[in-house]
């Protein structure tokens, strides 16, 4: 088994559902007394947020990049970042280390082609819905149109992300209001909903809507045990 590198602490609620689930995938493939060998290294979220809204993608660029240094020292054999948002500093990730960077859109694109799925709606904050690095990955590697909320919503699935869920509060009119922009996606042709924040399963599953919901946060976390184990 390989040694899995997650850089977590975006937020620390997700961080710690990526560590529940790789251990029960690995236990689930493995059986007996298997848990997964992983290293994590956790940011301070207070610093990644005021970054995010001030737009130094620069220093979170070098933030990311020290993170991904820091678990190949570590002995780390595989890098998977635990937040979707953060995947904007993929390019400064994969020239880092010389090891594997496992993509959470390329993990999710694959799950949405198993399901024969051509057309999606997307949720998370509004870093990943308005900028291309998600919804060029799925369109140029996979065939997947994505679309996304008005602004409006965007900017209340954004707020209930950074004001709520990263602090593990969990209120049912967020989720009501969760469930009513996935209705209009639907409406608009979606065939299924990206729940591309790793904080938005803690709200929202295929129970609560009607077309297929793709959890990033474990879809991810499973592709990369499924890694460490070949």
């Amino acid at each position: 088994m390989k040694t899995i590198g997650l850089i977590g602490g975006m937020s620390w609620e997700s961080s710690a559902v990526y560590y529940q689930l790789i251990n029960k995938r690995a236990n689930e493939l493995m059986g007996g007394f298997t848990s997964c060998k992983s290293l994590m290294y956790t940011v301070d979220f207070s610093e990644i947020e005021r970054l995010q809204h001030e737009g130094n993608w620069k220093m979170l660029d070098h933030m990311m990049a020290e993170a991904a240094t820091s678990l190949y020292k570590g002995g780390a054999e595989v890098i998977a970042l635990c937040t979707n948002t953060m995947h904007l500093c993929s390019e400064a990730i994969k020239e880092a280390v010389p090891i594997p960077f496992l993509h959470i859109a390329e993990a999710t694109g694959e799950a949405i082609i198993s399901k024969a799925i051509r057309k999606v709606g997307l949720l998370g904050t509004k870093f990943t819905m308005e900028k291309q690095f998600y919804s060029d990955i799925l369109r140029q590697q996979f065939g997947i149109e994505t679309i996304v909320p008005d602004k409006t919503d965007r900017d209340e699935v954004h707020r209930i992300i950074y004001e709520e869920l990263v602090h593990g509060i969990i209120k049912v009119e967020s989720r009501t209001m969760y469930v009513d922009v996935i209705k209009k996606l639907e409406e608009s042709g979606a065939e299924g909903v990206i729940l591309g924040c790793t904080e938005i399963p803690l709200l929202i599953s295929d129970k609560d809507v009607d077309i297929p919901t793709f959890d990033t946060t474990k879809i991810h976390a499973e592709k990369a045990v499924e890694w460490a184990m070949e």
